[in-house]
């Protein structure tokens, strides 16, 4: 099982539309939009690098379909090869909107996700 990440602050604006980095790249099979994945994930506030969500911290990966997502992963993971580490950064349009009820809402978010499986 991979380690936890750690995410460095970003300097400057927060971004308007979703940046996809592949910290390393899988050799595994690839994730396809609309697919089921089993991921590892840790979740960042971009503004002030609060940790708010991670499978590391309960310990255990998680396992869902793509299209019951926030957008940036809907359209951040697909392309991804198991065994790889991807960066999101995702603007409030495509992650939990820009105000309303939820709590990162108007929130810009940085995820690292590792893709373990796919199916």
């Amino acid at each position: 099982m991979t380690q936890k990440p750690e995410v460095d602050f970003i300097d400057g604006p927060a971004p308007t539309t979703l940046i996809i980095s592949d910290v390393f790249v899988g050799d595994g099979a690839v994730a396809v939009a609309g697919g089921r994945v089993e991921v590892h994930y840790l979740g960042v506030d971009f503004e002030n690098g609060e940790e708010f969500d991670s499978s590391w911290d309960r310990g255990e990966s998680i396992t869902f379909p793509l299209n019951g997502l926030i957008a940036g992963w809907q359209e951040g993971i697909p392309g991804m090869k198991v065994g790889g580490r991807r960066q999101l950064v995702i603007p409030p349009a495509l992650a939990y909107g820009e105000s309303g009820g939820h709590r990162l809402a108007g929130r810009t978010l940085v995820f690292i996700i590792d893709l373990l499986n796919v199916g």
